[in-house]
């Protein structure tokens, strides 16, 4: 399995795609952070927070994750190389588990270069140091959580077909529907009792919690429990091949 993940890491960085995903990232949140005009600028804001980037991120993430793991499975479909990865001695679940590590660890590491504007806004702040830290290490805890889902269905939806296209445009509507489209299910008018649990099971209501630095077990369970679905419903694939 470490080998496999060390394969996909490789392939990632030995092409522009580890690059891309750190630069697209980087640059995106800079502008909206830094320079282009809105609630989101921080120096036009007058207060020194990194709120604005931990709403922006998840939207980003959700265009670029999919980007970045649509190609995991379907590109083995694609070479027709498919068949030699699952009759080597590993199962499937390592096969599933190695791309899925591979392509969490790209996106964390898109985050480290963001620590640039932790150190800026701590030191903007009156007096320097000044911040909620707490909140600000939930958040980038509830980043990761919330990428380790986007990347989980953007594995399974690699893993349905050859088409890269649609793996993306797929992964794109679930991570969507699961991180906003509960949400505004849930606010829909008639639906009383039925709104909360519609809002539960939404990743917004888990990844809002963290966000405050409240670290509560049941916002864990939640995430790690919806990768696992997702990565189990991947090795369901692979294994009626």
């Amino acid at each position: 399995m470490l080998a496999l993940w060390k394969k996909e890491i490789m392939s990632f960085f030995g092409s522009m795609t580890g690059y891309l995903v750190a630069g697209v990232f980087l640059v995106a949140t800079s502008l909206f952070l830094w320079f282009i005009p809105g609630n989101m600028n921080i120096p036009m804001g007058g207060y020194a927070t990194l709120e604005p980037l931990f709403w922006i991120a998840p939207w980003i993430y959700l265009f670029l994750v999919p980007a970045t793991t649509m190609r995991l499975f379907a590109e083995e479909k694609r070479n027709r190389t498919i068949e030699l990865l699952l009759t080597h001695p590993v199962s499937e679940w390592h096969i599933v588990l190695s791309k899925y590590f591979a392509g969490l660890t790209l996106v964390v590491l898109s985050l480290v270069p963001t620590l640039v504007f932790y150190y800026s806004v701590n030191q903007l702040a009156s007096p320097a140091g000044n911040l909620d830290h707490g909140a600000i290490w939930g958040s980038y805890l509830g980043l990761v959580l919330l990428a380790a889902i986007y990347v989980a269905i953007g594995v399974f939806t690699s893993s349905l077909g050859k088409n890269q296209i649609i793996a993306f445009v797929l992964a794109v509507v679930l991570c969507y529907f699961f991180y906003d489209g509960f949400a505004a299910a849930a606010s829909l008018p008639g639906l009383k009792g039925a709104g909360s649990l519609l809002a539960y099971l939404g990743i917004a209501e888990h990844y809002d919690s963290i966000s405050r630095g409240v670290l509560d077990s049941r916002d864990l369970l939640y995430f790690i429990s919806v990768s696992v679905i997702f990565l189990w419903l991947t090795r369901t694939v692979l294994n009626r091949r």
